[in-house]
């Protein structure tokens, strides 16, 4: 098995080297976070921009997910400033401390949190569908859905779980509605055009609403707050970058409705980059000529090569050194196997995404607990066969190796590992596989990799993105099949 540790040594000598490549050593002072939503992803890169502005250098984690990733983050300083709303804060964020408009400030400061704003405009949750259908049903506002129990309702994900969202708006509007469906923000409009939905949650800046010619349905009972838009921020940069915080407060009332709505068509309509409109509207609004630089498509793919390879190398690694001594332990020690193929056999049963959201609360977001859940989710293959491999060696070639004298050590690594290899590398194989195609989820916690596009393209409608990180991630699982078939010439001993 000799040969075995240098080909594993070969992967970590890689993995060292995409290491400093990838991720420079220096550490970059303000790092700014966004949800996974258009106007949020704007305006993040408007922040961006004018913290930049100022020669000081910002990591920009933009589509992270949901409201409770990113206020997380904000806590436990793995970001240092990102945009919300007051009506999110307040139902969502700081439920339990009796929260309003009127104290918000004072809640937010008790946790460490400053806020600069409102930033003018009002992006309200609002409950819509199209003209067409709600003109044919009379439907004018929410309280008009109670005639209708078998409209079809399909919320975003977080809207379902929110105190603010769907539980509380059909308590509130004693809705009978059952056929309700949670799914991505972006995918509910598409779903709402094809006619397979008939009402959904909006932003009421959304462009779409426009585009698809929808009915926002009067909120009669007033249910939902005011959303205005306010950034947030670690209050310990009042005192590290006074500088940055002084700056950023020229944005309070400077975005209204309208504003807003128009830069959200021109990304999500006219397909302009995210930094090229928070550019312009910098320098239409503030006469601030912005840096930033437009990404071409093969400085991006090698970019997202990068990380990807970053994530899969390390985790595959490190399941390869772990599990191939897990399967030997569960082979030669029969009640503790059945723990550890147990245990194995639990982790690939949750699902990766899940696995990934796991992960957050004790490693919190980007590379880290990507890693981690992808190693977690690469240990089954790799232990069952090295368990199943040494399974498989007959009985009487470990007796004669016994009769011979020799130590039991000697005869796990110069004849049982050796001729369990080519069932091992098959595990190996089948994880590596997995691992890579696994791997593209880590873009949501802000892991980078072909899931970064994959999750842009999804958020603007965009099949081309949607391919700049679905085809490579194909084509890297094809190859790294490929390697590791060519492999087998150096690793499985000669004869087998």
């Amino acid at each position: 098995m000799k040969i075995n540790f240098k080909f594993f040594g070969i992967l970590i000598f890689v993995f060292f080297f995409l290491d400093i490549v990838s991720f420079p050593q220096e550490e970059t002072l303000i790092k700014v976070g966004s949800k996974k939503f258009t106007e949020n992803v704007i305006l993040g890169e408007i922040i961006t921009q004018l913290i930049t502005s100022q020669d000081q250098k910002v990591d920009y984690i933009k589509e992270l997910g949901g409201t409770r990733i990113l206020w997380n983050a904000l806590l436990n300083g793995e970001i240092d400033i990102y945009p919300d709303y007051t009506g999110t804060i307040i139902k969502e964020i700081l439920v339990n401390k009796n929260a309003n408009k009127n104290n918000l400030k004072d809640k937010l400061a008790e946790l460490n949190i400053g806020m600069i704003g409102p930033l003018c405009f009002n992006n309200t949750y609002a409950i819509g569908m199209k003209k067409e259908l709600a003109e044919k049903l009379g439907i004018e506002e929410i309280s008009n859905l109670k005639n209708h129990p078998s409209l079809t309702l399909g919320f975003t994900n977080e809207f379902m779980d929110r105190t603010d969202g769907w539980r509380g708006l059909q308590r509130t509007y004693q809705l009978p509605q059952t056929n309700v469906t949670g799914l991505d923000h972006d995918l509910a409009y598409k779903g709402l055009a094809s006619g397979s939905i008939d009402v959904i949650d909006l932003y009421s800046t959304d462009a779409e609403i426009e585009y698809y010619n929808l009915k926002v349905l009067k909120d009669d009972l007033h249910y939902f707050p005011d959303y205005k838009s306010v950034i947030l921020y670690r209050k310990e940069l009042e005192k590290t970058h006074p500088g940055i915080i002084k700056r950023l407060q020229i944005l309070e009332n400077s975005i209204p409705e309208e504003t807003m709505i128009k830069m959200n068509s021109e990304v999500k309509i006219n397909k302009k980059p995210e930094s090229f409109v928070a550019a312009n509207f910098l320098k239409n609004k503030f006469s601030i000529q912005s840096s930033y630089q437009a990404s071409t498509f093969l400085s991006r793919l090698w970019h997202n090569t990068k990380e990807h390879l970053f994530l899969v190398l390390i985790s595959l690694t490190a399941a390869i050194l772990i599990s191939i001594p897990l399967g030997t332990i569960a082979f030669k020690y029969k009640k503790m196997g059945k723990i550890i193929l147990g245990v194995t056999g639990i982790i690939q049963t949750i699902p990766s995404l899940a696995l990934l959201v796991f992960m957050i609360p004790l490693l919190g977001i980007g590379t880290y607990p990507a890693i981690s859940a992808l190693f977690l989710y690469s240990l089954l293959p790799i232990v069952r066969n090295t368990h199943s491999g040494l399974g498989d060696i007959p009985n009487n070639i470990r007796e004669s190796a016994i009769v011979l004298g020799l130590s039991p050590s000697f005869i796990l690594k110069k004849i049982e590992l050796p001729l369990a290899s080519r069932s091992i590398l098959a595990g190996i194989k089948t994880s590596a596989v997995i691992n890579v195609g696994t791997a593209t989820l880590g873009a949501l916690i802000g892991a980078g990799g072909y899931g970064q596009p994959i999750l842009t393209g999804i958020r603007l409608d965009d099949i081309t993105l949607i391919l700049e990180g679905a085809v490579p991630a194909a084509l890297l699982a094809l190859l790294v099949q490929w390697i590791f078939d060519l492999s087998e010439k150096l690793i499985i001993p000669k004869g087998l």
